[in-house]
């Protein structure tokens, strides 16, 4: 007769137990939430440090087995908190599809592929750098967050514009590749197309390796050609990234963003945020 209660409160416990560490993981406005916060920083930098001091030479010689007991002592605990992050998390599915559930899980990825696959991929661990941006909120960089969040959204909105010119540039580009091609011939370095659309991408970018050029006079007119079209084709992705972001600069003096979920879209009088639920901060605005 009492099984019955029993379980009831069993499931209760559990279900303060996730809310309890989900405002320790995933929040901040509690001490042990940002003390969290702050060792998991912490933990990122000292692991990418391992990473780039391992790759030198002398020192992966000297402490090469320190170095791998750490970077396996930080990817368990990355391990351990990626799964609290899972168990605790309201949809565990979309957190693992997110941006951040992402780089939490390729962050720790790289070591188990070292060990059983490809020796070397520990190296793409650097990519914890990342997790970093999630514990700005602690240093109460949140705005400098949201700054990058326009900027991303603006991109985002751009992308079929610059699609489109990306699309038209590889033609471009194709068409160089081949003329060059034609003109210079094997016998001056342009043993194929390919090569000579590499070339007309060194060209373009204005970023000039030098490992190949033209020696004829026509291909030195089409390369003069292309240096201007070059210079021309650099501004356009530049003003459509910039009319976006002027445009997404004037949403944002209209719409708020949540300091917990940092989602934005929230009126200015809103109180709670319409997606995790969470009270949202005074606005500044009078």
């Amino acid at each position: 007769m009492n099984s019955a209660p029993n379980s009831v409160e069993d499931s209760e416990q559990v279900l303060t137990l996730r809310e309890k560490i989900y405002r320790v993981i995933f929040g901040t406005e509690t001490p042990m939430g940002r003390l969290f916060d702050e060792i998991l920083l912490i933990a990122i930098l000292i692991s990418v440090s391992i990473v780039v001091f391992s790759s030198v030479t002398f020192l992966s010689h000297t402490y090469g087995q320190w170095f791998s007991f750490a970077e396996w002592f930080f990817t368990i605990a990355f391990t351990i908190e990626y799964g609290f992050r899972l168990y605790c998390s309201p949809n565990p599915f979309r957190y693992a599809r997110s941006f951040f559930g992402l780089v939490d899980f390729f962050s720790i990825i790289p070591t188990y592929v070292a060990f059983l696959f490809f020796p070397g991929a520990e190296y793409l661990l650097i990519i914890r750098l990342l997790r970093v941006l999630r514990v700005f909120r602690v240093l109460k960089l949140i705005r400098y967050l949201q700054e990058a969040n326009v900027l991303g959204r603006s991109i985002y909105n751009s992308r079929r514009k610059i699609l489109v010119f990306s699309f038209s540039i590889l033609v471009l580009v194709t068409i160089y590749g081949a003329l060059m091609y034609a003109i210079e011939g094997p016998e001056n370095g342009f043993t194929s197309i390919p090569k000579g659309m590499y070339w007309a991408i060194v060209t373009i970018t204005t970023v000039g390796y030098g490992d190949i050029a033209p020696h004829t006079e026509l291909g030195r007119m089409l390369a003069a050609l292309v240096m201007i079209t070059g210079y021309a084709i650099i501004a356009v992705p530049t003003g459509i990234i910039t009319a976006e972001l002027s445009n997404e600069m004037q949403l944002e003096r209209n719409l708020r963003t949540c300091s917990n979920c940092e989602r934005f879209g929230h009126d200015t009088n809103a109180v709670y945020c319409k997606h995790c639920g969470v009270m949202m901060e005074p606005s500044e605005e009078p």
